[in-house]
């Protein structure tokens, strides 16, 4: 199999400092990448962007918070005066406002949309008119979530974000294949800080970072691992091996990837005329609603002792 070469190419990652951005960044600058590293703390980027300068890599920090026009003016503009071009975007920024609807602010509404949803278009657009002026086409890697893909309990706003960066990645899939300009959305599994506080994955993420291995239930039954496991998909949707692949929502995480299926009509049923109310009831529970889909991110399976 040939070896994935990205010399000369050049990235930005939103929201790099740590996790699963890190890890999106470590290994789009091994694999040749020069890399714009990002995080809202000077620190943690600065610490990032040494990282990957110590591993070999090249990389530089733009401290800056995702979100605003000129925040992606900004980073792209950084690309091009550092490595004189950008081919590659990954929209990883985000922040959690946690709450169940009714508690839910505008405030934790507005402020998680505007740095994923917003941000992701942001960053985005900047990335695509440099990317077209270039005239040499390049990757957009929007980053999802199962909480978009299915919904889930108390994130009214990062599931309707991640949500829509589906859709979004769709949309720009078609506008921007003239241009040669490939639009993914990835969807990871990992073991992070977010993930850690869900209960039953707590002590399998504790015990992996006292050094023991996840469990094979959790790397190939959920696909659940390391962030560095995810991170193997960015640089394959970069190289020239992924020139056909777009529009697509894949899933990777442990052991697994996968490819998550747009959203479409499963069950369909006619009645001459049109539907009244009642027509509705008497067939729904034998017709289309017969089998509802589930919603939600599925609970971990746990082997029984």
């Amino acid at each position: 199999m040939p070896t994935i070469d990205l010399t000369g190419k050049v990235a930005v990652v939103t929201g790099s400092g740590r996790g699963l951005g890190l890890a999106y960044a470590h290994a789009l600058a091994a694999h040749g990448a020069s890399v714009v590293v990002n995080d809202v703390d000077e620190a943690v980027a600065a610490a990032a962007a040494k990282y990957l300068t110590d591993a070999g890599g090249t990389a530089v920090a733009e401290v800056v918070p995702v979100g605003t026009a000129e925040a992606a003016d900004r980073l792209v503009g950084r690309a091009v005066e550092e490595f004189g071009r950008l081919d590659a975007l990954v929209t990883n920024a985000g922040i959690l406002r946690d709450r169940v609807l009714w508690k839910m602010t505008d405030d934790d509404f507005d402020t998680v949309l505007g740095t994923h949803l917003k941000g992701t278009f942001t960053c985005a657009r900047a990335a695509a008119v440099r990317m077209r002026e270039q005239g040499e086409g390049g990757s957009l890697i929007l980053i999802g979530s199962p909480a978009g893909q299915r919904g889930n309990f108390g994130q009214t706003n990062y599931a309707a974000a991640k949500a829509g960066i589906a859709a979004m990645a769709r949309t720009w899939s078609m506008e921007l294949a003239r241009a040669g300009i490939t639009v993914n959305a990835v969807i990871p599994v990992a073991a992070t800080a977010m993930t850690e506080t869900i209960p039953a994955f707590a002590p399998y993420i504790a015990a992996m970072r006292n050094g023991e291995p996840l469990p094979d239930f959790l790397r190939k039954g959920e696909g659940f691992g390391t962030p560095e496991d995810c991170a193997a998909l960015i640089p394959f949707l970069v190289s020239h091996a992924a020139r056909a692949i777009t529009g697509q929502a894949i899933g990777i995480g442990g052991d697994r990837v996968a490819l998550w299926s747009h959203p479409q009509e499963v069950r369909v049923a006619y009645a001459d005329g049109g539907w009244t109310p009642d027509t509705l009831a008497d067939a729904w529970h034998t017709s289309v609603g017969a089998a509802p889909e589930t919603v939600g991110i599925p609970a971990p399976r746990v082997p029984e002792a």
